[in-house]
């Protein structure tokens, strides 16, 4: 047995990689191979060190990276292509009649009997063995007829978290955009997007490496549990305790965190916007309003909208706040002020006039290099002072009304109500405009009294004492969360005092438990606002922490023309995939929550009283707020050709066809079969199983397999129908033609595919991780050769782009393929019409491609090179360069870099003179040649440009670094930490941990934002009729299930209700590791629900049980 034990752990040969399944972790790992094989992992423990006041990021792992290799040699492994028997027996018998393969596959789709036998088997079993050589050949005859048949937007691919393995995420997207495919989004889809993030700083989300909680003096745990979630960067949270660091965890449950807090705060769940509105009513009593606080008033001047002004409007007998005052409201003072639709005022204090300042968004835009936050007026440099409120200084006050969202009106039944009226009355203190047109106000001061406090005007009451029942009070929250008012003060209380002595040293780490209810960005907001308050945006060891997955794309400019192939042709089609699956999945067809059920009482009832929410979402997508997929109702294609056969421009050819509604938006009838979506890929993820909201919708409609949809659609209930979609009486069932599946585990999504591809594992293949708790990139290797006959996701890819171009001869040649892009933020095209929110179609408008509808762009497609364009970098990168987030950048530098490290001739290509990208390796050179965070030259460029922009100089960030390139080969010898980049808000220096926020506090860059500061008010006009232009609390939603199930469960089960909530697993990480041995055997051995013992007892359960 000595000698046993002594072999196990003998091994041939270590090699660096990691695992890429979206825990945020991204550690790096030693692999050992003996004899070939993967025989265990380790911990690596050579990550460069920080300073010396700061713990290191060793060691980083959890069991679950540990048991990894148990996959690769696992029962469970897919080990060849598989394919669905009902199909393969079609396709074969129509390709001995027919012996090219696209008209084999047209044969089967034309026969729908044919069709239905093999649609009517996904999920029941019945995968048969193939070969890679059909398999390819059935995908590419798929993907060929249907973009030839229904234009290439039919097709689709869904992958999440590119930085979780970024070549292997490329590799299908890549093979999409060359095709003109849809790449569905999914940060949005997972519910782990914060739209708060957006409408406050203009950044999808952004925040501080875990290391800067370690910088934090005062850290509250909401809603994320971090040993569980974070498990590698939990040290950082647990040792700073010992600095005397105060932490406070709210959370429902008692959760791994609650432990380690000072305090467990646990308010009902889904309640937590009433707890963030009564700590920020303290926070503003105390700090605001009670005493001047000069470090909070200094900063939410120069770095928050509260000074910016909003107009005052009467509505309905009614006084209002309406939109942000911007200086072509003042025509006579800003008559040739260029953007001044787009540049916010402010009132000076020391001119005593209205003013733009610097760093408005209209400023980003008219090359002025004024895009700073400079405290000066644009107009003529001279510095202000901008003034908070009105209360000493005011022509008139008005009462204001607020739409109140708590009372019995929205009242959720398995949550507490109180019985204040739906629209509260505030005073608040107005000026007249020079010209006498319009009344304003500060955000500041609607803020005060929107969170329920008095400014003490003439007349006006005192504000409420913490135990009134008013409105945002500590005690009116205690009878909606349940938590004892005094929790609230002392909290609120300690969190500013900290900070305004520290200097924004307080931090909230927020997590997927908040923000995955329906009302997330009010609580979002509520948490947000605080931070604001308190200074804390942008300091280390402060701000706002969101982890949810591994959202972090650190290279990503050097990523993206790899991905979306933006060195062959621009733009690419991406799809939100919320919008995506709700469609096209037909849920809308059963959505009983009502528009009248979620707008303010403030609203205009009428304009909204006819429509659901999937008009809404068609009416986005009219307007160019959203993308469309499929695009238009006609095969792009076939438009582009039409449109040079006649000899006219695209834009103005379609333009015409949409106005004479010829052509139409597609999603306007998404049941009609010419507007499904008809191929679909599925890899690095478990999509039907994980991530698929509306499961059941998806089997039935999307899928046509078993399903267990219980509810009846709106017309069966006899409920109004959606205004702007057209309704089928009968829903289609099983829209894809094709499902395709790359996993290297058989999943629930690839059960349920036609065709499933054997993908290599973590271990077997070379790609790059980073991640947003850590500041370094680093490499999976291939330890061992893919098993079986299993390929990595770039040579799956690869493989069928030369198939394309070997069977599109005959069916697809060069093509024009018409691209609708929507509105870009970071771009001009954000200074849109489209703010006003009128609906072409609708307010029988003028078509203006661009400014008040998506963009029309011809893109020319080479279907027969297909192949020689994924596998070689094209020329658009000499002739365009690349950039993000707004600013670009030359890359002929980096062109021929890549000449060098990826050689640029090969048999078979036809230029012979471009970058090879014909391997994973390969692949990843691009990424890290052409990224400022990997390649210092770029970064100096890359901020030279933003230079241009802002009128300062910034390149000092990157100097040092200028000359340093980032190397595959590097990584492999150690990870690297990223080189500090524009497109990003923290910096990544030995001193300074990752803050998010600390470039638009320290080097006054413009948060990407209306005011160029952070926003606490939104004045986008769907938001102030839903009453959510400032922050409140909104109660969850009853989204009215429960009825139709208790009806068919009455008499014949025993069932109880139960307000659930759904932490992540200890064990796995979504799915993976759910069928992992070694995992199972450490945890229950399966899924496990948590009930108390009290509920228990009612449906007499004991520990052990299986429920449903």
């Amino acid at each position: 047995w000595e000698r046993f034990y002594q072999n196990r752990w003998q091994f041939d040969k270590v090699v660096r990689s990691t695992h890429g399944v979206n825990c945020t972790g991204s550690c790096s790992w030693q692999i050992f191979v003996k004899n070939g094989l993967v025989t265990w992992e380790l911990q690596s423990t050579d990550y460069p060190e920080t300073r010396p006041d700061l713990p290191n990021h060793e060691p980083r792992g959890c069991p679950r990276g540990a048991s990894y290799s148990w996959y690769l040699y696992s029962s469970n492994r897919v080990k060849y292509p598989m394919i669905r028997g009902a199909l393969a027996k079609a396709y074969r018998k129509s390709k001995k009649i027919h012996s090219d393969p696209v008209v084999a596959w047209e044969s089967i789709m034309d026969d729908p009997v044919t069709r239905n036998e093999y649609v009517t088997q996904r999920g029941l079993g019945g995968l048969i063995r193939l070969d890679w050589e059909e398999a390819q050949e059935i995908i590419a005859a798929a993907n060929i007829y249907t973009i030839k048949k229904y234009g290439p937007d039919r097709l689709a691919g869904f992958t999440p978290i590119p930085a979780m393995s970024m070549v292997s995420y490329a590799s299908g997207t890549r093979y999409l955009s060359l095709l003109g495919g849809t790449i569905l989004s999914f940060y949005d889809f997972y519910c782990d997007l914060p739209p708060s993030s957006p409408q406050t700083w203009g950044e999808q989300t952004d925040v501080p490496e875990s290391a800067d909680w370690y910088n934090s003096s005062f850290l509250m745990l909401w809603g994320s549990n971090v040993p569980v979630t974070r498990t590698p960067d939990a040290p950082f949270y647990t040792q700073v305790r010992y600095k005397g660091t105060k932490t406070i965890n709210i959370s429902p449950d008692f959760n791994e965190a609650a432990k380690f807090a000072d305090l467990w705060i646990k308010p009902k769940q889904g309640t937590d916007a009433a707890l963030g509105m009564a700590m920020g009513h303290v926070i503003l009593k105390e700090f605001y309003l009670n005493k001047k606080t000069p470090y909070f008033e200094n900063y939410v001047k120069q770095y928050s909208d509260l000074p910016f002004l909003v107009k005052v409007e009467k509505k309905n007998g009614r006084y209002v706040a309406g939109r942000v005052v911007r200086a072509s409201d003042l025509d006579a003072k800003y008559a040739t002020e260029q953007n001044a639709d787009w540049k916010p005022l402010l009132f000076d204090e020391k001119s005593k006039e209205l003013v733009i300042p610097n760093g408005t968004i209209g400023s980003r835009w008219d090359k002025s290099q004024k895009w700073n936050l400079e405290m000066v007026n644009v107009s003529t440099g001279e510095e202000i002072s901008p003034q908070l409120s009105f209360v000493d200084d005011f022509d008139e006050v008005k009462e204001v009304s607020f739409p109140y969202f708590g009372g019995d009106y929205y009242k959720n039944e398995y949550f507490n109500a109180t019985k204040h009226d739906e629209i509260v009355d505030r005073k608040i203190p107005v000026r007249r405009s020079p010209d006498g047109e319009f009344l304003y106000c500060t955000v500041y001061d609607l803020t005060i009294a929107n969170y329920g406090l008095s400014l003490g005007l003439p007349g006006e009451a005192p504000s409420p004492d913490y135990s009134e029942d008013a409105l945002y009070t500590p005690a009116w929250q205690e009878r909606i969360t349940g938590v004892p008012a005094s929790h609230i003060i002392s909290t609120a209380r300690q969190f500013a005092e900290n900070a305004e002595k520290t200097e924004g040293k307080s931090m909230i780490i927020i997590g997927c438990g908040v923000n995955q209810w329906y009302h997330t960005d009010m609580i979002y907001r509520s948490a947000i606002n605080m931070l604001i308050f308190c200074g804390c945006i942008g300091k280390s060891g402060g701000g706002w922490s969101h982890y949810v997955g591994q959202e972090k794309l650190r290279p990503q400019t050097g990523w993206m023309p790899l991905a979306f192939a933006l060195d062959w042709h621009r733009p690419p089609r991406h799809m939100n995939a919320t919008s995506y699956f709700y469609m096209h999945t037909n849920q809308w067809r059963y959505e009983k929550v009502g528009l009248s059920e979620l707008l303010s009482p403030l609203a205009d009832k009428e304009k909204w009283n006819m429509m659901s929410v999937i008009d809404c979402n068609v009416k986005s997508e009219r307007m160019g707020w959203l993308p469309s997929s499929p695009q238009l109702s006609e095969n792009p294609i076939k438009l582009g050709q039409q449109a040079s056969d006649e000899g006219k421009d695209v834009k103005n050819f379609i333009t015409e066809k949409l106005k004479s509604k010829k052509v139409s938006i597609a999603s306007e009838d998404p049941d009609n079969p010419k507007n499904f979506p008809r191929n679909m890929f599925i890899w690095r993820s478990n999509l039907l199983a994980s991530s698929a909201k509306g499961m059941e919708y998806f089997m039935k409609h999307l899928l046509g397999a078993q399903n267990s949809v219980m509810g009846d659609d709106l017309k069966t209930n006899g409920m109004q129908l959606p205004q702007e979609v057209k309704w089928h009486d009968k829903a289609p069932e099983g829209k894809l033609d094709l499902l395709v599946t790359l996993d290297f585990r058989m999943s629930t999504s690839a059960l349920h595919s036609d065709i499933v591809l054997p993908a290599a594992t973590w271990y077997e293949k070379n790609d790059l991780s980073t991640t947003d708790l850590h500041p370094f990139i680093h490499p999976f290797s291939d330890a061992v050769d893919p098993v079986w006959e299993s390929r990595t996701d770039w040579n799956i890819f690869k493989g069928l782009s030369k198939k394309v171009s070997e069977l599109s001869p005959g069916h697809l040649g060069k093509e024009k393929d018409v691209v609708l892009q929507p509105m870009q933020h970071d771009s001009p095209m954000e200074l849109s019409e489209t703010a006003y929110a009128k609906d072409w179609k609708v307010d029988d408008l003028e078509l203006k491609p661009g400014k008040n509808m998506s963009d029309i762009i011809e893109v020319i497609r080479d279907y027969p090179n297909t192949y020689q364009r994924f596998t070689s970098l094209g020329p658009l990168m000499e002739e365009l360069g690349n950039g993000g987030k707004g600013i670009s950048w030359d890359t002929k530098d980096e062109v021929e870099l890549l000449k060098k490290l990826n050689l640029s001739n090969t048999i078979g290509h036809k230029d012979n003179g471009r970058a090879l990208i014909e391997t994973d390796i390969h692949a990843a050179e691009m990424i890290l040649a052409l990224a400022p965070e990997t390649n210092g030259h770029v970064a100096v460029k890359a901020w030279e440009a933003l230079e241009k922009i802002t009128g300062r100089k910034h390149c000092h960030l990157a100097a040092k670094r200028e000359d340093e390139q980032i190397r595959f080969k590097d990584l492999v010898q150690q990870p690297r930490k990223v080189i500090t980049s524009p497109t990003w808000s923290g910096i990544e220096s030995h001193d300074v941990s990752y803050n998010a926020g600390y470039t638009n506090v320290h080097e006054l860059i413009p948060w990407r934002t209306l005011t160029g500061r952070q926003s606490i008010y939104q004045d986008h006009p769907w938001m102030i009729d839903f009453g959510e232009n400032l922050v409140c609390y909104k109660p969850p939603i009853d989204t009215k299930s429960l009825k139709g199930m208790i009806e068919k469960l009455e008499g014949k089960e025993k069932y109880m209700i139960l307000n659930m909530m759904t932490p992540h697993n200890k064990w796995t990480i979504h799915s993976t590791w759910s069928d992992n041995l070694l995992m199972l055997t450490l945890g229950r051995g399966g899924p496990v629900a948590w009930l108390s013992e009290d509920d228990a007892k009612k449906m007499d359960l004991i520990d052990n049980d299986w429920v449903e």
